[in-house]
């Protein structure tokens, strides 16, 4: 039996691409397997948004040639954006490796590890065309949540981003294949999905259906209770989106919307195309609508030539918005990225200093915020048993908190009533409501 280990990094669209390897080779006869040591063929599925999670995977390859040393016909492939990025240069840098693959040919696994030989030691398919939006077989982890692309690339061009370099222009998916996808999702009996894409709401098919009409296009499929989407790009949130949201009872009342920076000056470097005020005003008229809508962002501190009064500008933000959650960053040097070029680069010790703060406020806002929820019931969405306490259930809310509570094996994958005992950081705790 052939066995197939992934390991994947990075965002959920690595996430779903490593399902669609996973189903790709589920056909040509290999297995999945949790043990690394028991499988044949190793897929390293990469992140480079950051510089970090670069080392990370070149340390894993590192660890990895121990086990090639033990088992000469193990072959490692390497996938994701750092192979579409660098191609060649893994191999050349990164001992052990045989094959490499970029976003853009994930489908081309099975002829790369067909074409392996005594003469061709190493192959590398990282091609520079358009991508291919046919819908190839995706293996699933059982469950209740699945995740769909519904575009690829990005044609933002973010000065500190990698994506538009790794993943290619925008392409959106035709609306009959997605409609098929999310279908064939609710009869096999999921109840949430994720539409996923670098930016949802720039989708645009045939020029006659936007991310507005695909929301309200998907919103009848029964079965289906649950609709999210990651993630939005602030300049393209358009008012029809917001009214659409508000119209579809299926859209979850959770928003992921990246700020990065609360200064004027470092968003027109950073060319994110909107001003913290413009921002600030979509996020009032969501909550105009929304009032117990949980929204969250991403922040970058230290980006190059930011200034005390920059961050300062940023913690305002944060403080005047009060997010649900934050996800901040230091800021990372990538190549070919605009920014890598910029003067101003600022000390790792200044930009750990900054993101310290930065995480010490929103730990504050968001422990409060989860503790308002202490006395309220809410509607969870039971996923299975708790990682960390395995006699606890644990689900998420509409708003995308995680609820931790003991109840019986019968309420996984089922929507449960639990009302909140105690909030911390990380989650809500409860019990199962009469």
């Amino acid at each position: 039996m052939r066995k197939i280990h992934i390991k994947t990094w990075g965002c959920q669209m690595n996430e779903h691409d490593s399902e669609r390897i996973a189903g790709i080779l589920s056909e040509k006869g290999y297995q999945m397997t949790e043990d690394i040591k028991e499988a044949n063929l190793i897929i390293l599925n990469t992140c480079s948004i950051r510089e970090k999670a670069e080392h990370k995977f070149f340390s894993e390859v590192g660890r990895l040639r121990g086990l090639k040393k033990d088992n000469p016909n193990l072959v490692i492939g390497v996938g994701g954006c750092i192979a579409q990025q660098k191609g060649e240069e893994i191999i050349k840098r990164a001992k052990g490796v045989d094959i490499v693959f970029g976003t853009r040919s994930i489908h081309e696994i099975p002829k790369l590890l067909d074409g392996l030989s005594e003469k061709n030691k190493h192959l590398v398919n990282v091609p520079e065309q358009e991508i291919n939006t046919i819908l190839y077989p995706t293996l699933r982890n059982q469950g209740i949540k699945a995740l769909v692309t519904i575009m690829y690339g990005c044609n933002n061009f973010c000065s500190y981003c990698v994506v538009p370099y790794t993943r290619g222009r925008e392409e959106s998916r035709p609306k009959e294949g997605i409609l098929k996808e999310v279908q064939g999702l609710a009869d096999m009996g999921y109840k949430e999905i994720t539409l996923l894409g670098q930016n949802v709401n720039s989708y645009c098919y045939n020029s006659g259906m936007d991310f507005s009409d695909l929301l309200h296009y998907l919103h009848p499929v029964n079965g289906i209770e649950r609709i999210r989407f990651m993630t939005s790009h602030p300049k393209d949130i358009s008012d029809k989106l917001i009214d659409s949201m508000a119209e579809l009872p299926k859209v979850c009342n959770h928003i992921h919307l990246p700020l990065q920076s609360g200064s004027d000056r470092i968003l027109q470097k950073m060319n994110r195309g909107y001003t913290y005020s413009e921002y600030k005003k979509k996020i009032d008229k969501i909550r105009m609508r929304f009032p117990e809508i949980s929204i969250t962002t991403d922040i970058i501190v230290g980006f190059p030539s930011e200034t005390d009064d920059d961050f300062k500008m940023t913690m305002d933000a944060s403080r005047e918005i009060e997010y649900d959650n934050v996800f901040a960053f230091k800021y990372s040097k990538r190549p070919n990225t605009a920014a890598d070029r910029f003067d101003g680069h600022l000390s790792k010790g200044l930009k750990e200093e900054r993101l310290s703060q930065a995480m010490e406020l929103q730990s504050g806002i968001t422990t409060r915020k989860n503790r308002e929820h202490i006395g309220k019931t809410v509607e969870v969405l039971v996923e299975g048993k708790s990682k960390s306490d395995n006699g606890r259930l644990t689900g998420r809310t509409e708003t995308n908190r995680v609820v931790n509570f003991r109840g019986h094996e019968k309420f996984i994958w089922r929507f449960v009533d639990v009302k909140i005992t105690n909030a911390n950081l990380s989650n809500l705790e409860g019990m199962i409501s009469d």
